[in-house]
């Protein structure tokens, strides 16, 4: 059977981060061309992920740390990384860009984490490819600002502010906490299970 065909300079996304003790999931939309370059989450050096993730997480250094080694605290935290889009053509690394958007198996991914509490969407994109892939779901999506800097109009405190929602599912260091299902700040989706 002849595959079909893939649009002319379709992207491949990153692989997602995650152990099944997982009770947070990070959402972006789909990696930037640094961090396509990179093989990297979040690998623009101006992206805020990293630093919003130091301070969400008490780990200042964090942003400092050897890629492996920020990838192994996340784990560590009980945070689950991916992306919303699997595949897609985008020039440049704005999402409004983005065009022939496969997403990716998000349902596959969280049926895997029976300790999954919320899911945290990096930008807006995020947040409507997680509902429209996820509708019903039992979940908070925590809708948050873009720390892309390509979202100049938020500065990083007024970012920070609004993913500090983020630390009520965040596993403490060392600690299991029993799963709770709602949160402060948490967005509905227009189309989950009331």
């Amino acid at each position: 059977m002849p595959r079909a065909a893939q649009a002319p300079g379709l992207s491949q996304g990153l692989a997602p981060l995650w152990r099944e003790d997982a009770e947070l999931l990070l959402l972006g939309s789909f990696p930037g061309q640094a961090s396509l370059a990179a093989r990297q989450y979040y690998a623009h050096p101006r992206n805020a992920f990293w630093p919003l993730l130091g301070a969400l997480l008490d780990e200042p250094d964090l942003p400092k740390q050897p890629y492996e080694a920020r990838l192994q605290r996340l784990v560590e935290r009980r945070v689950a990384l991916w992306d919303a889009v699997a595949r897609c053509v985008r020039p440049g690394s704005l999402d409004s860009r983005i065009r022939d958007a496969e997403p990716s198996a998000l349902p596959d991914l969280v049926a895997r984490l029976p300790r999954l509490r919320a899911i945290g969407c990096n930008g807006g994109t995020a947040f409507r490819q997680a509902c429209a892939a996820l509708p019903g779901a039992p979940w908070p999506f925590l809708a948050l600002p873009s720390s892309s800097p390509a979202l100049a109009s938020v500065d990083f405190e007024a970012k920070r502010q609004a993913w500090w929602a983020l630390r009520f599912f965040l596993a403490p260091a060392g600690h299991f906490r029993q799963p709770q299902r709602a949160g402060p700040d948490c967005a509905p989706c227009p189309n989950a299970a009331r």
